[in-house]
């Protein structure tokens, strides 16, 4: 295993529900933010089942995902971040999926592009991995590569004068098969406070949670060698 340091010029982060680029990336993220690189987040589904209330309004609740979002992503200091249309549970493997991802990688042209890993499922056992992470890590993968980088894929984006994009580098995060960790030790506690934006999700605020939040980082930091690290299963295409 590595520790990673060089910092990209640029990252597009492709997570299923709102509060994961910060669960899975966010010390990464702020870290290369802080350090220059543009960052980009794009959400897949719109969060909107993320409570148990049976009589909660949920578009109401995908817009007030969408403001905790922002607050996130201007604490980290992102670029932008955009949404796309499906419902929680809902996402669907498919061509359209693959071919609007494919479309903001062309947009953007990011350096490295990070997702969930889609091949963690089983976690001990007493968890298996969302639906909506494992179809955001497949299609993202997908839309890397081969579609980015291939003008007969998504040939129309073309036609409206984009141009091909191959990414150098994928992290995938939450994986069962880490062979990179990045230092989040300076961005630690942003990464908590990003976290603490999207307040529709927290049910505990106190200073309990937010050592456990460093108590997990903390398991990466002594693989790593450091204080608080996240851990990715790291692709290179460069040649």
């Amino acid at each position: 295993m590595s520790v990673e340091t060089p910092v990209p010029s640029s990252a597009l982060a492709v997570y299923a529900h709102p509060d994961d680029p910060e669960i899975s990336a966010g010390g990464t993220l702020a870290g290369w933010a802080e350090a220059g690189a543009d960052i980009w987040v794009l959400i897949t589904t719109r969060g909107d089942k993320g409570v148990q209330d049976p009589d909660a309004d949920l578009d109401e609740l995908a817009r007030v995902r969408i403001d905790e979002t922002a607050k996130a992503a201007a604490l980290l200091g992102f670029v932008d971040h955009f949404h796309l249309d499906y419902s929680d549970g809902e996402l669907p493997d498919d061509q359209a999926l693959r071919g609007v991802i494919t479309r903001y990688v062309r947009e953007l042209r990011p350096e490295v592009v990070l997702c969930p890993d889609p091949t963690a499922v089983f976690f001990g056992d007493r968890y298996f991995n969302h639906h909506d992470h494992r179809v955001t890590g497949w299609a993202t993968l997908d839309a890397v590569a081969p579609s980015a980088g291939n003008p007969h894929y998504f040939s129309e984006h073309l036609a409206e004068g984009l141009e091909v994009h191959d990414v150098k580098t994928v992290y995938l995060s939450g994986t069962l098969e880490p062979n990179t960790w990045v230092d989040i030790t300076p961005t630690m506690e942003r990464k908590i406070d990003a976290l603490f934006c999207h307040e529709s999700q927290l049910e505990e605020t106190g200073e309990w949670f937010r050592q456990f939040l460093r108590e997990r980082a903390e398991e990466g930091g002594r693989a790593a060698g450091v204080g608080y690290a996240e851990g990715f299963r790291r692709l290179s295409f460069a040649g």
